[in-house]
């Protein structure tokens, strides 16, 4: 893409710095990783999650409740979510109090329609598997073979911003493809039944249905693009960061915690992982031989945030996003 250098984030320079980022992380007291502002009005978080990421593994494993439990906070988990959108939703609404831990895009999507929301921090984690797959013997076997066909996405979602940029990388006009907006458990059975040829998707789905339906990979992320245009991302409203910052940081925390634990007990974070999902001992197995590292970043990490914008620019430039958004006017402020 003619234009990358100018509108992305650098994938090589921006690890470089994450790999910074974690080992300051490794080094510093929790209690140091965002300005002291005492206050909070309630005793009670409510947190969404899904079947698959670091909250599931968090709801599960447990150690997550005891180290909030220590400042005098209760959880209630909420859900299971199908993806990040609904608890956006969820926490707009006030049934909620953190979006689940998901894709900054449809984040940026939902600011932009007016809700309420502010970051509160931003997670990378590597591997990444996020690929557009179609099944074998589809005669898709490259993006070019895409033309004419329809591929499944999450409108202004991961997937989207997937399908857009490959498009992008291999000179194919958008028009070319016809883009199917489906959520995740609508789309697994329309790539099945052949409602659909192609589907963009993230981890652990695309790795269950490269098993389950006999899929292979048209694009993967983390091979065939060379910027990260999306993150992972914890979210609240702005008044809930402003009442309560002292419960915010404990969450953060909390989260630095049980990503650090995933990070260094990869093995046993599948097993918890895969009891939910219910999917099978070779998509587990896949997954432990990735070992997956998590990386946080403070709202206050002037680089990320200076990354995040790119990634928002060029979103904004390609219409996933539509309209411009300034990513310094949505962080909590703790």
């Amino acid at each position: 893409m003619s234009d990358f250098s100018s509108a992305k984030p650098s994938r090589r320079s921006f690890l470089g710095s994450a790999a910074f980022g974690i080992g300051a992380l490794a080094g510093m007291n929790i209690s140091e990783f965002a300005q002291a502002a005492p206050g909070r009005t309630t005793d009670t978080v409510r947190l969404t999650w899904g079947l698959s990421g670091l909250n599931l593994i968090a709801k599960e494993r447990g150690e997550f409740e005891k180290v909030l439990a220590k400042d005098g906070i209760k959880v209630e988990w909420l859900g299971p979510f199908p993806n990040h959108a609904p608890t956006l939703q969820a926490v707009t609404g006030g049934s909620a109090d953190f979006s689940f831990g998901g894709s900054t895009t449809p984040a940026l999507a939902a600011i932009i329609a007016g809700s309420p929301l502010v970051f509160t921090q931003f997670v990378v984690y590597e591997p990444r598997t996020t690929a557009i797959i179609a099944k074998d013997g589809s005669g898709i076997d490259k993006v070019e073979d895409l033309v004419g066909k329809s591929v499944a996405v999450n409108r202004s979602g991961l997937g989207e911003f997937l399908l857009v940029a490959a498009l992008e990388k291999h000179k194919i006009d958008r028009s070319a493809v016809k883009f199917v907006y489906l959520n995740p458990p609508d789309a697994a059975p329309a790539l099945a039944s052949g409602k659909v040829d192609a589907w963009s998707m993230w981890s652990p789905g695309v790795d269950i249905a490269r098993l389950e339906y006999k899929a292979h990979d048209i694009f993967l992320e983390g091979r065939d693009l060379e910027f990260q245009i999306d993150y992972t991302s914890y979210l609240t409203t702005r008044k809930f960061a402003t009442d309560n910052p002292a419960l915010v940081r404990a969450v953060n925390n909390a989260f630095h915690a049980e990503g650090k634990w995933i990070s260094e007990n990869s093995k046993d974070a599948e097993y918890i992982a895969q009891k939910a999902g219910k999917y099978s001992d070779q998509v587990r197995d896949q997954f432990m031989a990735m070992s997956r590292k998590y990386r946080y970043f403070a709202v206050d990490d002037e680089q990320f945030v200076a990354e995040l914008q790119k990634a928002a620019d060029w979103l904004v430039a390609r219409k996933v996003l539509p309209e411009p958004v300034k990513v310094t006017d949505h962080l909590a402020q703790l």
